[in-house]
C-alpha cells in the first residue's frame, strides 16, 4: 500500500467497501460502522507502518475492513463463525490487532500506555488510537485524555464523528486549515513563537499562549481538546482521501505530545440500505446485498428481550413512578419500545454504564422506581456503583440484565458469565433468573412492586420456549423456587435459561429408569433453602444448572448444604457451570454442548455421578 498513489487507494478502498459489504452479507455482523471507515483504514494503512506503528481500534466493530487489509481477507467469510475470525480485534487473531476490543472507550488509555511504553524503551513508532464518537460518551475516554494531555508522550487520537454530527460538514475550507495547522510550516511558526514568548514576562507569555490557542480554535474548532491538552486538528472529511493522507502524513511526522485528528464520516457509507436505515446497519442478520433484505430467523416465540420490553410497559401503565435507562443500547435492551410508549420516562445516558447506575441511584432515592437495563457484562463496567451507590445504601434500583449467558457470535467479551457471582455476594441483593419468557414476565412484575433495596433478574439472549403468556405478570414470593417435574431418584434444580434442557434430560433419564425431579430455583439470592434441603433430603443425585461461572448459584447451594450436614448423608451433588474458561464465539448450541450445560451434558453428568461412566453403561444396567 505505501506505493500505491492516491487514485490507486481510491481503488482500493472501493474494492474493500464490496468485499465487506459481501462478507458480512453472508456471515452477519456489524456492518454500518466498518462501512462509515473504509477510506480511513485505507489511509491509515497507507501512511503508518503498522504493525510497527500501534492502530488501535476502540469496540472492534469498524475493524472489518482492517481485517481484509492486513493478511485476513482469505478467512472474511468465517466472521463470528465457530473457529472463525473474531467480529472484534483480538491480540491472538493478528500482530495487526495490538489490543483487544469489545467493549468500547477504552482505546485511549491503551494507547497512552503504548506509547509511554515506547517512550521508556526509547522507541521512535507511533501509536494511533481510533475512537467513534458514541464511545467519546464514556468517561474512561475522558480520563484517559486528561491524563494524556498532562504528559509528553506522542500519541494520535482519530475522533471518528459518525453519529454525533459535533462539527460542521467537513468541506474544502476545514481540509485546508487541517492541513496548514498539522503541517511543518505552521509547527515550525509556532514554536518560533513559543520560544520569542519564553523571554517575554509570565503574564504575557499565558496570554500570548491563549491567543494562539483560541485564534486556532476559532478557525478549527476542538476547544475542549485542547482544554484537555491536545493539539487539535480538523475537522476533516474522513472520505475524501485527497484530504486524509496529508493530514495523517504531517501528524505522522509531527514532534508534538499528543495530537487529537477530528475525522467525519458516515455509517453504512457506499450502500444505500445500509445509509437508509435508521441504525445505518449497525448489527445486521445475513442479507441479500441487491435489496439488503435481512435473512430474519424463523421462531414462533417472541425475543427475551421484547418479552421484558413489553412487560415493563404494561408495568407502567398502573405505576407512573417506574422510569427506564440504558446506556447507549435502546434497541439491544427493548428499552427502544418503552421510549415509544414513555418517552418522558426513558433515559439513554451513553456509553456509561457507571453514571446510569448511580444516576438510576438518585432516582430511587427520590421515590421514582428506575430500570436500569444493561447487557450482563457491561453492567461489570458499574460494579463499584452497584456496591457503593445502590447495595450499601438498599436503594431499590431495578436491574434488568440482558444476554444473561453465553450470547454465540459477539464471543467472551460479551458473553454474560460473572453476574450471578458478583451479584449474590451482595448483602441484600435479590438475584432473580428466568427459567422461560413467562417467568421474565413475572420476575418483572415483582421488580415493579418491590422496594426494600436492590433487584436484579437476568435473561439469555434469543427466543424464549413459545411457552403460554400470561396477560400480566404475577409478582412472586421472594425467595422462593418452583417444581416443575416430580421424580423421586434424581433432582435437577436449575437457575436460569437451561430449564429446557433440564426437562429434555429429565425426560431422558426416566427412559433409563431415573425417575427424576426438575425444579426451577427462580432466586440464587435469597435461596429457596426449603426446597433446596428438600430435594437433597429425598433423591440420590442433585444437580444444579446455571449460565453462569463458578463461584454463582451452585456455590451457594453448596454453602447451605455443607453447613446444614446434608452432605453428611452421602448425597451426590453435581454442579454444572461454565467452564473455566473464555469461551470463543460459535453458535449457542454448540457452546453450551462445549460447555456441559445441555441435556446430553446434564445425562452425562447424572451418569457419572451414579458411577455409570457412558450412556451405554447406563443401558445396559
Amino acid at each position: 500500500m505505501k506505493a500505491l498513489d492516491t487514485a490507486a487507494l481510491k481503488q482500493l478502498a472501493d474494492e474493500v467497501r464490496a468485499e465487506m459489504i459481501d462478507a458480512v452479507s453472508v456471515t452477519g455482523g456489524h456492518l454500518g460502522a466498518g462501512l462509515g471507515v473504509v477510506e480511513l483504514t485505507v489511509a491509515l494503512h497507507a501512511v503508518f507502518d503498522t504493525p510497527d506503528d500501534r492502530l488501535i481500534w476502540d469496540v472492534g466493530h469498524q475493524a472489518y475492513p482492517h481485517k481484509i487489509l492486513t493478511g485476513r481477507r482469505d478467512r472474511i467469510r468465517t466472521l463470528r463463525q465457530g473457529g472463525g475470525l473474531s467480529g472484534f480485534t483480538k491480540r491472538a487473531e493478528s500482530v495487526y490487532d495490538p489490543f483487544g476490543a469489545g467493549h468500547s472507550s477504552t482505546s485511549i488509555s491503551a494507547g497512552l500506555g503504548m506509547a509511554v511504553a515506547r517512550d521508556l524503551k526509547g522507541g521512535k513508532n507511533s501509536v494511533v488510537a481510533v475512537i467513534g464518537d458514541g464511545a467519546m460518551s464514556a468517561g474512561m475516554a475522558y480520563e484517559a485524555m486528561n491524563n494524556a494531555g498532562a504528559m509528553d508522550s506522542r500519541l494520535i487520537v482519530i475522533l471518528n464523528d459518525n453519529d454525533m454530527s459535533i462539527a460542521p460538514p467537513a468541506g474544502a475550507m476545514s481540509a485546508y486549515l487541517a492541513r496548514l495547522v498539522s503541517g511543518p510550516t505552521y509547527r515550525s511558526i509556532r514554536e518560533a513563537m513559543k520560544q520569542l514568548s519564553g523571554a517575554l514576562p509570565k503574564a504575557l507569555r499565558e496570554k500570548a499562549k491563549l491567543a494562539e490557542e483560541y485564534a486556532r480554535g476559532f478557525m478549527t474548532g476542538g476547544t475542549l481538546f485542547e482544554e484537555l491538552g491536545f493539539y487539535y486538528v480538523g475537522p476533516i472529511d474522513g472520505h475524501n482521501l485527497d484530504h486524509l493522507l496529508p493530514v495523517l502524513r504531517n501528524v505522522r511526522d509531527s514532534a508534538e505530545g499528543p495530537i487529537l485528528v477530528h475525522v467525519v464520516t458516515q455509517k453504512g457509507k457506499g450502500y444505500a440500505p445500509a445509509e437508509a436505515a435508521a441504525d445505518k446497519y449497525h448489527g445486521v442478520n445475513r442479507f441479500d446485498v441487491v435489496t439488503g433484505a435481512q435473512v430474519k430467523p424463523k421462531s414462533n416465540a417472541p425475543s427475551y428481550t421484547k418479552v421484558f420490553a413489553e412487560a415493563l410497559i404494561q408495568e407502567a401503565a398502573f405505576d407512573e413512578r417506574i422510569v427506564a435507562v440504558t446506556a447507549a443500547m435502546p434497541s439491544g435492551t427493548g428499552l427502544d419500545l418503552f421510549g415509544e410508549a414513555y418517552p418522558q420516562r426513558t433515559f439513554d445516558v451513553g456509553i456509561a454504564e457507571q453514571h446510569a447506575v448511580t444516576f438510576a441511584a438518585g432516582l430511587a432515592c427520590e421515590g421514582l422506581k428506575p430500570f436500569c437495563a444493561l447487557y450482563s457484562t457491561f453492567l461489570q463496567r458499574a460494579y463499584d456503583q452497584v456496591i457503593h451507590d445502590v447495595a450499601i445504601q438498599g436503594l431499590p434500583v431495578r436491574f434488568p440484565i440482558d444476554r444473561a449467558g453465553l450470547v454465540g457470535a459477539d464471543g467472551a467479551t460479551h458473553a454474560g458469565a460473572f453476574d450471578i457471582a458478583y451479584l449474590a455476594c451482595l448483602p441484600d441483593m435479590v438475584v432473580m433468573a428466568a427459567g422461560d419468557e413467562a417467568e421474565l414476565a413475572h420476575m418483572v412484575s415483582t421488580a415493579a412492586v418491590y422496594d426494600e433495596g436492590p433487584i436484579a433478574f437476568r435473561y439469555p439472549r434469543g427466543e424464549g420456549r413459545g411457552v403460554d403468556m400470561p396477560l400480566r405478570g404475577s409478582v412472586l414470593e421472594i425467595g422462593k423456587g418452583r417444581v416443575v417435574k416430580e421424580g423421586s431418584t434424581i433432582a435437577i434444580l436449575s437457575f436460569g435459561g437451561r430449564l429446557a434442557e433440564a426437562l429434555k434430560a429429565a425426560e431422558e433419564l426416566d427412559g433409563f429408569g431415573l425417575s427424576t425431579t426438575v425444579a426451577d430455583a427462580r432466586f440464587a439470592k435469597p435461596l429457596d433453602q426449603d426446597l433446596v434441603l428438600r430435594l437433597a433430603r429425598e433423591h440420590e443425585v442433585l444437580v444444579t444448572v446455571e449460565e453462569g461461572s463458578v463461584g454463582g448459584f451452585g456455590s451457594h447451594v453448596l454453602q447451605l448444604l455443607a453447613t446444614r450436614g446434608a452432605l453428611d448423608r452421602g448425597l451426590k451433588v453435581r454442579p454444572l457451570v461454565l467452564p473455566d474458561v473464555y469461551l470463543d464465539h460459535d453458535k449457542p448450541d454448540a457452546l453450551y454442548a462445549r460447555a456441559g450445560l445441555d441435556a446430553r451434558g446434564i445425562v452425562t453428568t447424572v451418569f457419572q455421578a451414579l458411577g455409570r461412566a457412558t450412556l451405554s453403561e447406563a443401558g445396559r444396567a
